[in-house]
């Protein structure tokens, strides 16, 4: 993404969690962005969040520290550091309310073209029996997201 990323990007050994401190009009927050493994071996949730006092992640709190677009950079690179060691595992991402998940379709939206030389895009749609993944469409309403490391041959 062409934003400016915060720096320094920390990570565990094994690239499954990252922090960072986002630097606003609210002060110094320290933001977590952590890969767990679902049910399915091949997909990894992606949850992000600022840490409260007692080590817990917040992922629902507006931290209104002015800084939303740095932010998503910066757990957009978080992305690319995973998949360049799990490059065949899928990321599956939504937001914590509809507001949010419409957030992250705008910014997929608004780097579609970036993004998509890295990553395949897919639009997850909810139904009552379960989940369907589709090649996202820009304009499209989704329950989520997921991306996969491109195999990017030279």
């Amino acid at each position: 993404m062409q934003y400016a990323k915060y720096a320094p990007l920390l990570a565990s050994s094994d690239l499954r969690e990252f922090s960072f401190i986002s630097n606003g009009p609210k002060g110094e927050i320290k933001i977590v962005v952590q890969f767990n493994l679902t049910e399915n071996s091949t997909i990894y949730n992606l949850a992000f969040g600022n840490v409260q006092p007692d080590g817990s992640i917040d992922d629902i709190i507006k931290n209104n520290n002015k800084d939303r677009n740095k932010v998503l950079a910066t757990v957009a690179a978080t992305i690319y550091e995973f998949t360049t060691k799990h490059p065949d595992k899928f990321i599956f991402f939504k937001g914590s309310t509809p507001e949010r998940t419409r957030l992250y379709r705008m910014a997929i939206t608004n780097n579609i073209k970036e993004l998509a030389i890295d990553f395949d895009i897919y639009g997850v749609e909810l139904y009552k029996e379960g989940y369907t993944v589709v090649d996202f469409k820009i304009g499209v309403l989704y329950f989520g997201f997921m991306v996969k490391r491109k195999k990017n041959y030279f």
